[in-house]
C-alpha cells in the first residue's frame, strides 16, 4: 500500500519575448512570472497533498481503467513430505486477485486579461499580481477537485469516504421493500472479481437498516435532489425483502457492510443524531478520542503514514473544539507556549498531523448546529492523474505563447493579438483527474485486523463545532 509523492517542479518553454512590452520582459527573463504563479500554488496546505501522482498519456474526455494486484494470504500449514514428488513437489499454483479503479481525464482552466493602456505605469506589478491570482485560483481549483473526490468519490463508482453512510428520511407507513434515504452514494455499486459492478438482484449489497440486515438490489436517485449531505444525492433504495416499520423509521441509520468508517462523538449513528448536549453534559464536538479511534482503524488496515504521520484535515471550529478537549489538553501539556499552539497552525501529536483548512465541506444545521467534518488520511488514499500532453504544442517555441509548467499546471501568457495590440491574456489550465483506489483484496486473509471497507485509507469524523466562547453551533 506504499505510494509516492511528487515534488513541485518547474519547467519553462523558451520562446522569444520580443513581442511583449519592455516593462514585462525583465520580469519574464528573471523568472518572476513563474515564481508568482508558483507562490500562488503553494500558498497553503490542501487535500491535493495526499495524492499520489501518475502521468497518463490519455486525451481529454477519456476514462482510464487501472488495475492493482493483491497480496497472497500467508501459508501456515506445513507441506506434506509424502507429497513432495514429481515436478510440482506437491505444490498447487495460487494466484493473486485484482481490483480496478477508473480515472477520467478532463481539462480545467481560466484566464484574465491585462490591458497595457488602462494599466498605465503599473503594468509590471499588475502583470505579476495577475500571475499570483491565477496561481491561487489554480491551487484552490485542484484542491477542491481532490476534496470532492475524497468525500464524494464520483469517479471510482463506490462512493467516497462519506459513501455508504446515510439515514432514512421518511417513515414507512407499513413494511415495504423501498425506503427513502438522504444520500445514495456508496450504495450504487459493488466490487465483483475486482471490477466495479452496478448492484442488482444477482449482485446485491449487504446493508444494515436500523437494527437489521437486508440485501439491497436497486437504487434510484430522486428527480429532485433534497440531500442535506455535501454533494449528496437523495434517492430510493429497494431491497430483496420488506423492511420493517421500526427499521424504516425516519432517522434510522443505513450503513453498507463495505462502507468506510464515519466516526461521531458519543457513538451517534447518523449525522442528524448529533446533539448540543449528551448524557455526560458535553456537546458532540471533536475530541482526541475520535481522532485516536480513526488512527486505530487506519493502523488495523496497515495504511502507511504520510511522511511519518497521518494527515487530519479539519476546519478552524473543529480545531477549536479539539483545543477545548480535556484529553487533548492533557496530551499536549507543556506545548501551550509553542508557535503551533499559539497560531493554531499545523500540529503533530500521536502520529497525526492536524492541518487546518478552509476547504473542509460545510453542512447547515439539522437541528442542533452546523455539521463539521474532519478527514483523517493515510498514504495512497487519492490518485492524481496528470496528462502528459499538458503544455504541449506543435507550434515552434519562437511563434507561440509563453508557457510555464508549475506543479503539472500550465500557465500561458499570450502576447497582444487584438486589433489595437493592447491586451495580454494570462491563463492557466490543467488536464487530469482524481480517483480513489480501493483495497478490497486487503482482507482478513492477508491482514487479520483489516476492516471490510472498500476504501480503507481514510476516516471521516463528523461533529458539531464550537466558537471562541465555547458555544456550540
Amino acid at each position: 500500500m506504499a505510494g509516492r509523492v511528487q515534488k513541485t517542479h518547474l519547467r519553462k518553454k523558451h520562446m522569444s519575448i520580443d513581442n511583449f512590452p519592455v516593462q514585462l520582459q525583465a520580469a519574464i527573463q528573471q523568472g518572476f512570472l513563474a515564481r508568482e504563479f508558483e507562490n500562488g500554488l503553494k500558498s497553503r496546505l490542501g487535500f491535493r497533498q495526499v495524492a499520489d501522482r501518475e502521468v497518463f498519456p490519455n486525451a481529454i474526455g477519456e476514462t482510464l481503467t487501472k488495475t492493482r494486484k493483491s497480496l497472497k494470504a500467508p501459508v501456515t500449514t506445513p507441506l506434506n513430505p509424502t507429497g513432495n514428488t514429481n515436478f510440482d513437489n506437491g505444490l498447487s499454483p495460487s494466484g493473486w486477485s485484482v481490483e480496478q479503479y477508473t480515472l477520467s481525464i478532463n481539462q480545467y482552466g481560466d484566464t484574465i486579461d491585462l490591458n497595457m493602456v488602462t494599466s498605465g505605469v503599473g503594468i509590471a506589478s499588475q502583470f505579476l499580481a495577475n500571475a499570483n491570482t491565477n496561481g491561487v485560483q489554480a491551487m484552490q481549483s485542484l484542491d477542491r477537485l481532490a476534496r470532492n473526490t475524497l468525500f464524494g468519490g464520483a469517479q471510482n463508482g463506490v462512493g467516497g469516504y462519506l459513501g455508504g453512510n446515510t439515514r432514512v428520511t421518511a417513515t414507512l407507513g407499513s413494511a415495504g421493500d423501498t425506503i427513502a434515504v438522504d444520500d445514495i452514494r456508496g450504495f450504487q455499486s459493488v466490487i465483483v472479481n475486482g471490477q466495479v459492478t452496478p448492484i442488482s438482484a444477482t449482485n446485491g449489497m449487504t446493508v444494515t437498516v436500523g437494527g437489521d440486515v437486508y440485501t439491497l438490489v436497486s437504487v434510484t436517485a430522486d428527480a429532485t435532489n433534497v440531500s442535506t449531505a455535501p454533494g449528496g444525492v437523495s434517492g430510493q433504495m429497494t431491497f430483496s425483502a420488506s423492511v420493517s416499520v421500526a427499521d424504516g423509521t425516519e432517522g434510522q441509520a443505513v450503513v453498507a457492510s463495505t462502507a468506510p468508517l464515519v466516526i461521531r462523538p458519543n457513538g451517534r449513528l447518523t449525522t442528524a443524531a448529533l446533539q448540543t448536549a449528551s448524557s455526560s453534559g458535553l456537546a458532540d464536538t471533536l475530541g482526541i478520542q475520535q481522532v485516536l479511534a480513526g488512527v486505530a482503524t487506519l493502523r488495523r488496515n496497515n495504511v502507511p503514514m504520510i511522511n511519518g504521520a497521518y494527515h487530519c484535515y479539519l476546519d478552524d471550529l473543529q480545531l477549536l473544539s479539539l483545543f477545548r478537549d480535556p484529553d487533548f489538553k492533557h496530551l499536549y501539556r507543556g506545548a501551550y507556549g509553542s508557535e503551533e499552539y499559539r497560531s493554531g497552525q499545523v500540529i503533530e501529536l500521536l502520529g497525526v498531523r492536524f492541518i487546518p483548512t478552509t476547504e473542509a465541506p460545510q453542512q447547515v444545521s439539522l437541528g442542533s448546529g452546523s455539521i463539521h467534518r474532519a478527514l483523517l488520511l493515510g498514504q495512497g488514499a487519492l490518485i492524481e492523474g496528470d496528462c502528459a500532453l499538458t503544455g504541449h504544442s506543435d507550434i515552434p517555441d519562437s511563434e507561440r505563447a509563453l508557457i510555464e509548467m508549475v506543479d503539472s499546471v500550465a500557465m500561458v501568457t499570450r502576447e497582444p493579438l487584438d486589433r489595437l495590440r493592447q491586451i495580454i491574456a494570462q491563463s492557466w489550465y490543467w488536464i487530469g483527474g482524481f480517483a480513489l483506489p480501493t483495497d478490497v483484496t486487503a482482507d482478513m486473509t492477508v491482514i487479520p485486523t483489516a476492516t471490510n471497507s472498500y476504501l480503507k485509507r481514510g476516516v471521516v469524523i463528523e461533529s458539531l463545532g464550537t466558537d471562541a466562547l465555547g458555544l456550540t453551533f
